[in-house]
């Protein structure tokens, strides 16, 4: 069998190889420890009651906040909040981002300074630009302080791009075969936005990629999407120097079982998580490590909110935690328009 490279906007690289060498450069380095306490951003049945969110101190065992009522309402595009993935910025606010529909060009982004109260939400049109684009799905955001600048991604199918791997996905019912690679914008204000761009390109249909810093490297969790000749649907990890690439693909999934998706990454004491989306079973499941080589399943230690859905974890101060347990979420009711970056 022939080598199989990954093309990011930083270059390509052989993926068996040099996925190895770096993976095991980074497994090789002293691994940072990782402080909660943590807040998981979800959504429930197809997002069309907004953004939940549920808080946890070991990584482990999670609890829904609010009550379980949403804190962030779907008001733009399809009026759906999927696949939440919030991030705190150097500027002290949190920024969400989101999928708003199934087959749309753009995403949803808002901002808030306690995660309670949040900024009315806007719809970016990071894909018109290519008229034949089907979709904009998962975004994630990161800020990459290499060139000072926020990092928006998400996955795209664009019909005929990428014609070698057009039949290994599913169609769409208006009959669309769904064939993503991952795209990416950058902006310094939320103002501004550099035109969208071809981010990464494994050689295979690919969604749901996730960002983590783990020390001097960056780590990349993303779902193989092929369903055809035959199913992977699992997880996989790249690793790269910088944030914006090149990356290098470790040659085998680190989820024990397919069927699964929206990777969300973590360190809780010296252990990496990763957590997702076991959609066909209707649960949520995960795994863990220490040197990045060596992944363990989570069994029943993992207690996730019921009903989760494809979400995101990111660490945030006590003081954050103690509002969100002291108050209750503005949700579905209201969203302050002077929000941080609000109108």
């Amino acid at each position: 069998m022939g080598r199989r490279t990954l093309r990011s906007a930083g270059g390509v690289f052989p993926l068996a190889l040099a996925g190895l060498a770096l993976l095991a450069l980074a497994a090789a380095q002293a691994a940072p420890r990782g402080a909660g306490p943590w807040v998981f951003s979800y959504f429930l049945d197809n997002g069309q009651d907004g953004m939940h969110l549920a808080y946890s101190r070991d990584g482990l065992r999670w609890t829904p906040l609010g009550g379980g009522r949403p804190y962030l309402a779907p008001t733009v595009g399809g009026k759906l909040v999927r696949d939440p993935c919030i991030l705190l910025g150097p500027d002290n606010a949190f920024h969400a981002v989101w999928t708003t529909g199934w087959y749309e060009q753009g995403i949803g982004i808002a901002h808030s300074r306690d995660l309670v109260e949040w900024s009315e939400a806007a719809f970016l049109p990071v894909m018109v630009h290519e008229r034949k684009a089907a979709n904009a799905w998962a975004p994630e955001i990161f800020y990459d302080e290499e060139t000072s600048q926020y990092l928006i991604f998400w996955s795209t199918t664009i019909p005929g791009r990428f014609p070698v791997t057009d039949e290994s996905g599913s169609v769409s019912k208006t009959g669309i075969a769904l064939n993503h690679r991952i795209y990416r914008t950058t902006t310094r204000d939320f103002k501004e936005y550099s035109r969208a761009e071809l981010f990464l390109d494994p050689g295979f249909n690919v969604i749901d990629a996730t960002i983590v810093r783990d020390g001097a490297r960056f780590l990349m969790f993303l779902k193989d999407e092929t369903l055809r000749p035959e199913a992977r649907k699992d997880i996989r990890v790249a690793a790269a120097d910088h944030a914006l690439g090149p990356w290098v693909l470790a040659p085998e999934p680190i989820s024990k079982e397919n069927w699964v998706e929206g990777p969300t990454a973590f360190r809780a004491g010296m252990d990496m998580f990763v957590l997702f989306d076991a959609y066909t079973r209707k649960r949520y499941e995960g795994v863990r490590s220490r040197d990045l080589k060596t992944w363990t399943a989570l069994g029943a230690e993992l207690e996730m909110p019921p009903g989760a859905r494809h979400g995101s974890v990111l660490a945030v101060p006590e003081k954050i935690l103690k509002k969100l347990l002291a108050g209750e979420p503005a949700g579905a009711a209201a969203t302050k328009k002077d929000g941080v970056h609000g109108s």
